[in-house]
């Protein structure tokens, strides 16, 4: 268990102690003793008989300190040392031994051994060792523990919405991210995956370690794998020297694939294999390297009709599809639209050093008339190209791309005034389509709330902020 997520097990009002301890030794009889000298301190001990077993703790138990043999019946010390940082690296180990030499010693501490006590041991030092190696643990852990939380304030600062579909995804996003589990983001080219990716990593226990995208779709399948898994040198033409692939780059941290759906199946089957196994070999090479990578991949295909189609692994894809995350295009989340706007209109007027410019009214009713088929990287693009062309402090439409200006009748006509702002035009529009719903239902608010699909409390609410009158049926202008 990671020691990030001991500090908010302790956070969280887990029974107060002074650390947790994992003796590895084999003599029963030396873990008992330091079984009693310890709990008279205040710890809680957990005892392994061998290296496997303790290993074994290790997985299922958060612990603070290991107290390990030199001597073990199955593996080295050292190797047991060696497999402790591979998988904890900020995991203090103190090693004891009857057999000590300078040479071990100091292969020990090269390894990370917070110390090296030989045995038989004095009590006053070992215990003064312990309380050294655990509070120095501690205080990590809770400045990590803190930077993160003020991280979190900020996951969400650059996917902007305030509509239910990315509240929605706000939420899930919270609830997965401590997981170790696999997720998927099914959604259309635009909608933010790589930010949601980033916002679930941000949100998770590997947090202070690395988040490493790679777009699995637009390299051929030599080239992905050797960026992937890495290569030995002389593993082709131009691998002059050995290289290292992002997934060890992304070591303990999170693997962001995006466009996944594109993948060949070959490499496919490689990608697989780093999912069930976590080894892997470089490209050439014939050592199995391991890693501790947490996987996001994302696919604006249908994986499940490239299954049917055979371009598609079944396997990896119910590997991938643990937790699915479904984004919802920008022409379903509309409220969303004036947001949006409103922050890429001061992004892009800081980057070309133009005062802020203000969107007017036939921008603003361009941009919500307009579907987004490229949804918000293309509502991005078309902000950034006004702001570039724009000469004066208002933002015409005629600065828009003529695909978004040349609007359909879908949505009844504004009429706000000359230098309201897009909310403003964004709350006129509403008005109006409820009015125009409220007028055909014979101003019947149920039958107009089973029309829009939402319930009659949600519809009333919109009524009384917008201030719309409510006429008896009958009732002319």
């Amino acid at each position: 268990m990671s020691d990030v997520a001991g500090a908010q097990h302790r956070a969280a009002g887990e029974k107060a102690l002074a650390g947790r301890v994992l003796i590895i030794d084999d003599e029963a009889a030396i873990r008992e003793t330091l079984q009693l000298l310890l709990e008279d301190e205040g710890y809680e001990v957990l005892n392994a008989a061998d290296g496997e077993e303790g290993l074994g703790q290790l997985d299922s138990q958060v612990v603070d300190l290991v107290l390990l043999d030199f001597q073990l019946p199955d593996r080295n010390g050292l190797e047991i040392l060696q497999e402790i940082r591979d998988r904890s690296p900020e995991m203090p180990v103190i090693m004891l031994t009857a057999h000590g030499t300078p040479e071990t010693e100091r292969a020990a501490l090269d390894l990370g051994a917070a110390n090296f006590i030989a045995k038989p041991w004095t009590n006053e030092k070992l215990q003064a060792d312990v309380r050294v190696a655990i509070g120095r643990k501690l205080a990590q852990e809770e400045n990590i523990l803190l930077k993160r939380q003020l991280k979190q304030r900020y996951n969400f600062e650059s996917i902007i919405g305030k509509s239910d579909p990315m509240l929605k995804i706000f939420d899930l996003v919270s609830q997965v991210a401590p997981s170790r589990s696999t997720i998927l983001l099914q959604g259309e080219s635009g909608t933010g995956k790589e930010l949601i990716a980033k916002a679930i990593h941000l949100s998770s226990p590997r947090a202070d370690r690395p988040f490493v995208p790679v777009n699995t779709g637009s390299m051929p399948a030599d080239l992905l794998e050797s960026t992937l898994f890495g290569h030995v040198k002389g593993a082709f033409t131009s691998a002059i020297s050995s290289k290292k692939g992002l997934f060890e780059m992304a070591d303990r941290g999170t693997i962001f694939l995006d466009e996944i759906g594109n993948m060949s199946l070959e490499t496919q089957a490689k990608l697989l294999r780093v999912m069930q196994d976590r080894r892997f070999m470089r490209l050439g090479g014939v050592q199995e390297i391991q890693v501790d990578v947490r996987v996001i991949a994302a696919s604006n295909n249908d994986l499940r009709q490239a299954v049917k189609d055979g371009r598609f692994r079944e396997d990896l894809y119910y590997r991938l599809n643990v937790i699915t995350l479904e984004l919802p295009p920008l022409r379903q989340r509309r409220e969303d639209i004036p947001l949006l706007a409103e922050h890429f209109l001061r992004k892009y007027c800081l980057e070309n050093e133009k005062p802020v410019r203000k969107l007017g009214p036939d921008a603003s009713r361009a941009l919500l008339d307009y579907n987004w088929p490229g949804n918000v990287r293309e509502l991005e693009n078309a902000i950034e190209r006004a702001v570039v062309l724009s000469a004066h402090p208002v933002i015409t439409a005629d600065l828009f791309p003529d695909d978004i200006v040349s609007r359909g009748d879908s949505l009844p006509l504004i009429t706000a005034k000359p230098d309201a702002s897009l909310f403003e035009i964004m709350e006129d529009c509403e008005r109006r389509v409820i009015t125009s719903m409220l007028e055909r239902c014979g101003w019947n608010q149920t039958e107009a709330a089973e029309r829009f699909h939402v319930p009659l409390s949600t519809l009333n609410q919109k009524i009384k902020r917008l201030n719309i009158e409510i006429k008896r049926r009958g009732q002319r202008d």
